[in-house]
């Protein structure tokens, strides 16, 4: 998380911070033959040292600008040689001065400490709190002394201070290597104040939790707190609190931040005294997100960012809003999430550490809410600026944040090797909290790798106790003893499985642990006893934990990979039902399964209601078992199961047909394209039970991205492709639930203002959008132009019943929600539809593979068309494949005539692809659904709608 710390610091005071900068360009500081009686009163380097700290957080450039010539006048006033500050020790060598800091014990005498108590004398506390006053107050009582010494005293702190200011310059910078080398010159100042050396130190604390060393930090913190004042010592809790966080001691980091608000609450007497409150309820929030107390984290960051915007903190201001992406994703809403992680880029650009922490925040975030593609697309930005900043401590949080994201998207070499650097890191830095996440990181990518073996058992059973014994990773423990149960299976090590079932369902789950283990556990155990209602029931009951788990989110990307938890479970209960080799139950199984990753429940269309539906359709449903591919067919008469093959080969076939089709748009003429491989796998075997009937298409694995309008065995068939049969079935009673209805019926309704709206805009960059989109909308009676920005477009599409929109089309496929439309300012994200409340009822979208799709979980295509399909549209006609430009234009205006003519949009698509032999194109969604926007007299008088 962006943590507040003291390397930020006011912005309260901002003209007179401006004065101050200005004075510095111009004083007698700028010139290199200046002499002491030229400065004035040698104090006023002490002061102008001070202004040079505050001045930090308006601009640290000039403020490091500033620290270094107080420190060239400060030595040059004690008379010492000048030395380059910016000569760094070589590794493994300390400043002159400067002995590691020993761990802190009480102390039982007056080593090191003023006074002869354990807390010091008056004075000293008095030295602590005003270290400029108490130095009058000593000099009063000593008697005079002569100017020389006078001037060495002053100097000492000046050079103190100023070498603070360039420290906390440095850090706003990124350059954590500089700002704890200028920390520890100042530390190591001969004759400074010690409230000068603790303040130095309570600054330290920080930079040496980043740079990966929390426990030496809360050493420093300890050796600092007797030289402070009450307040002082307040803002030094709050720095406390970071190293604690990173130790993952969240229960004393949130009381360090409690008591430091209380303190500070109740002082405000200076700017800095509530940036340091605002930033001390910023640290809290942080910490009650960590604990996943989302509303008070939420209170806690917004209420920092009101005082901090009233005082004027702007520095503060853009710290505390750069953690509301990570807040924004984990309370599920992630098209804002991506809105506030632009504005922290832009806000945070020149704060390189800064920007870097962001955004692995972020990442962490994506990847709670199992975005592994989008998380990794950040991390990789995130780690080499962590390193170049030398933020050792959330280099080596990025790094074991990458091995899960690269886990999860099946890179297991590459995981595995992350997780041993980030493993070496935080051993490093005494970081033993992350032990059990690196441990079961290890062990899945082993797996994972086909390391089924006894000690494998054993090592999994040993990481879950471990885990066990930790409050916080129970979850982690219930699910690596499932997998210890699930190897011991593959191994026939009867008597394990036995008694890790037993651990796993003796108790029901606790709250926060999974649900769904403990219900794959019992399923297990009941198939293992030959009881197989007992088994299925099982399944039901844990997916049902699972979708309620991913209801709370409206968000559709959040809720389906949230479902993801219940995959391997909806897997079992699917093995079941092919094992029994009946179609109705496996067609039911997958159904229910693609219904919770959708809805959050495990509903299930029955068989007869899907076959009054159809009328004279079919049906052909994909299913993945394993290593296998299989289809069932539904017909108005039966339903059939039928065993295809392995799906490695469907998947290459898939991709030879796509890579002929690219070749063949490169007017390569070698490009010979040949479907009757993926034909003889996916649709022949099913030809008895299709016929010649219009097809619906519910896809799984790599069907997914199929361009099914260059198959010959589909020429002249009208086909949809949906996610599930439910969606499809149910499309016109949610088009009659929307609140728009069906164009259709909108046009049925009356000639006033009636007839569907069609929206159209052309993107930048392609040669005949213009012309596309000037015939397109002459073909309806209702049109309107839009300019192809941003703004505008979304806003026309809560009041659009049909959309078509020609651009470039970028898909991303391991991050679906950051592929995009090219528009006049910039790409339309995918996930900038999570924002359209109302989306039209057809959407076209005239692009290159804006129908393309990343699959999380069977049933939630992400990708363009998937958003818009999520978000409520009942069509998506968009393309897979490239396709030239000035095909694609003839397609699309063929398209829209018949569409106005009344043609549904499965049909018009079929006629269009015949006639043009653009063959790019999909209907996705339910295209039998009628569009009619056509002229008086046409499609008003036709009814193509099902009963």
């Amino acid at each position: 998380m962006v943590l507040e710390d003291d390397e930020a610091v006011a912005e309260g005071a901002a003209d007179a911070a401006d004065e101050l900068a200005d004075g510095v360009e111009d004083s007698w500081l700028v010139e290199d033959g200046w002499t002491v009686d030229d400065a004035g009163p040698a104090e006023s380097l002490v002061g102008a040292a001070e202004e040079a700290v505050l001045q930090c957080a308006v601009n640290p450039g000039r403020a490091l600008a500033a620290g270094r010539k107080v420190l060239a006048a400060a030595e040059h006033l004690a008379g010492t040689p000048r030395r380059n500050v910016f000569a760094r020790p070589r590794p493994g060598q300390l400043p002159a001065g400067f002995s590691p800091a020993p761990p802190f014990t009480p102390h039982d005498g007056a080593h090191d400490r003023p006074g002869t108590g354990p807390r010091g004398t008056a004075a000293d506390h008095h030295a602590a709190a005003e270290p400029r006053d108490a130095a009058a107050d000593h000099h009063a009582a000593v008697g005079p002394r002569d100017a020389a010494a006078d001037h060495r005293d002053v100097a000492a702190e000046a050079s103190a201070v100023a070498l603070r200011a360039m420290a906390l310059a440095a850090r706003e910078l990124g350059d954590l290597p500089m700002a704890e080398h200028c920390l520890r010159r100042a530390i190591a100042t001969p004759g400074a104040p010690r409230a000068r050396i603790a303040q130095a130190r309570l600054s330290l604390v920080t930079v040496r939790t980043e740079r990966g060393h929390p426990l030496q930090a809360l050493r420093i913190a300890a050796q600092a707190y007797a030289y402070l004042g009450p307040v002082d010592r307040a803002k030094l809790e709050t720095q406390r609190a970071v190293a604690l966080a990173r130790l993952g001691r969240f229960h004393e980091a949130g009381a360090a931040c409690e008591r430091a608000i209380e303190v500070l609450a109740a002082a405000q007497g200076s700017v800095d005294d509530l940036r340091f409150l605002a930033g001390g309820l910023l640290n809290r929030g942080l910490i009650r997100a960590y604990r996943a107390e989302w509303a008070g984290a939420m209170h806690d960051v917004m209420t920092c960012l009101d005082m901090a915007r009233n005082a004027g903190l702007d520095h503060l201001v853009r710290l505390a809003a750069a953690n509301l992406p990570f807040l924004a994703v984990r309370q599920g809403d992630i098209a804002a999430a991506f809105a506030h992680y632009k504005q922290s880029e832009d806000t945070l650009f020149g704060f390189t550490e800064r920007l870097a922490t962001m955004r692995t925040d972020f990442a962490d975030a994506l990847l709670a809410s199992h975005l592994p593609g989008e998380a990794a697309q950040v991390l990789t930005l995130a780690v080499p600026e962590l390193e170049a900043a030398g933020a050792r401590a959330a280099l080596a949080e990025a790094r074991l944040k990458l091995a899960r994201v690269q886990l999860l998207m099946g890179d297991h070499a590459p995981a595995l090797e992350a997780a041993e650097r980030a493993a070496a890191d935080l051993s490093e830095q005494d970081r033993a909290g992350w032990a059990p996440v690196i441990a079961e990181i290890r062990l899945r990518a082993r797996l994972a790798r086909g390391e089924a073996s006894a000690a494998m058992v054993a090592e999994l059973i040993d990481a879950a106790d471990a885990c066990e014994r930790d409050a916080s990773v129970t979850a982690c423990a219930q699910s690596l003893r499932l997998l210890a149960v699930e190897t011991a299976l593959e191994t026939g090590d009867d008597a394990t499985v036995n008694r890790q079932l037993a651990r796993l369902t003796e108790h029901r789950p606790r709250t926060g642990d999974p649900a769904v283990v403990h219900h794959h556990a019992l399923a297990i155990d009941a198939l293992i006893d030959g009881d197989h209602a007992l088994a299925h029931q099982a399944v039901i009951d844990g997916l049902t934990s699972v979708g309620e788990r991913a209801a709370q989110f409206q968000d559709p990307s959040v809720r389906v990979n949230t479902a993801r938890a219940g995959e391997r479970l909806a897997a079992f209960g699917l093995r079941l039902a092919v094992l029994r080799g009946c179609a109705e139950q496996v067609y039911g199984w997958a159904e229910r399964w693609r219904s919770v990753v959708t809805s959050g429940r495990p509903h299930l269309l029955s068989l007869e209601r899907l076959r009054a539906r159809l009328e004279g359709r079919a049906l052909v449903e994909y299913v993945v078992d394993g290593d296998d591919l299989l289809a069932v067919t539904v017909t108005g008469h039966a339903a059939a199961l039928h065993h295809l093959g392995a799906v490695r080969q469907a998947a290459e076939a898939v991709t030879r047909l796509r890579y002929s089709l690219r070749r063949a748009h490169l007017m390569d003429a070698s490009a010979g394209l040949d479907p009757a491989e993926l034909e003889s796998l996916v649709l022949l075997p099913l030809a008895g039970e299709l016929g010649d009937r219009p097809l619906v298409v519910v896809p799984s694995g790599p069907l997914h991205n199929v361009p099914w309008a260059a198959l010959p065995y589909l020429k002249g068939r009208p086909v949809s492709v949906t996610p599930s049969a439910r969606a499809w079935a149910a499309a016109p009673a949610r088009e009659a639930a929307s609140g728009k209805g069906t164009p259709h019926e909108a046009a049925a309704a009356g000639p006033a203002g009636s007839t569907p709206l069609v929206v159209a805009a052309a993107g930048p960059g392609l040669e005949h959008a213009e012309d596309e989109v000037r015939a397109v909308l002459a073909c309806h009676a209702r049109a309107e132009r839009v300019p192809a920005r941003g703004a505008s477009l979304l806003a026309a599409l809560d009041r659009a019943d049909v959309l078509h929109l020609a651009a470039h089309g970028t898909f991303q496929a391991r991050s679906p929600l950051l592929s995009s439309l090219l528009l006049d300012d910039g790409p339309l994200m995918a996930y900038d539809l999570l924002r359209v409340r109302r989306p039209p009822s057809l959407v076209v979208l005239s692009a290159c593979e804006s129908g393309m799709a990343h699959v999380p979980a069977e049933g939630a295509p992400l990708g363009l068309a998937g958003m818009f399909l999520a978000r409520g549209a009942t069509c998506v006609v968009a393309g897979l494949v490239p396709v030239p430009d000035a095909e694609t234009a003839a397609l699309m205006v063929l398209f829209h005539r018949l569409l106005a003519g009344g043609d549904p949009p499965e049909r018009a698509l079929t006629a269009a692809v015949a006639a043009t032999g653009a063959r790019g194109f999909v209907c996705f969604g339910a295209g039998d659904q009628p569009v009619s926007t056509g002229r008086s007299g046409s499609a008003d008088q036709l009814d193509h709608e099902p009963t």
